[in-house]
């Protein structure tokens, strides 16, 4: 295996890792490696300093969080949504239902559901849409 740092043409780096350096080669030129934060099919390998292992362990870097557009307004999306709308939790099937049904006051409310609940919505006409994040939990 074999890690490379790469970077597309909008100059978003990441890395990857490949089965060897021609399988890199075969995979770019088949058009199937693509950038990760932004989906740009226009990568190159970004220049990198070799790996040297030495007598002490240094410590891989941690995966920093990701500060491109695409993360930016994701944030920013869940902050809204948190501070305009209600938590319901695991009753969002029952609850969207109820507020549809003129049952409940109607306000924003988000919160989880299986998949068949979700599709049952649907399929009943109750307006909902998935988010692209989860609930932050907090523990113990």
């Amino acid at each position: 295996m074999i890690r490379y740092s790469l970077k597309c043409a909008d100059g978003h780096v990441f890395d990857s890792w490949f089965q060897s350096a021609a399988a890199y080669d075969s995979l770019q030129r088949a058009g199937h490696v693509s950038c990760a934060v932004c989906g740009d099919a226009t990568v190159d390998k970004a220049p990198m300093a070799p790996r040297v292992s030495s007598a002490t362990t240094v410590p891989e870097r941690p995966l920093s969080p990701a500060e491109g557009a695409p993360e930016t307004a994701l944030t920013a999306l869940k902050r809204h949504i948190e501070a305009n709308s209600d938590y319901v939790g695991r009753d969002f099937a029952r609850e969207a239902r109820a507020i549809h049904d003129g049952d409940s006051p109607r306000r924003a409310i988000w919160g989880e559901a299986r998949g068949d609940e979700a599709r049952q919505l649907v399929e009943d006409g109750v307006p909902i849409a998935p988010l692209p994040f989860t609930p932050t939990r907090k523990a113990n």
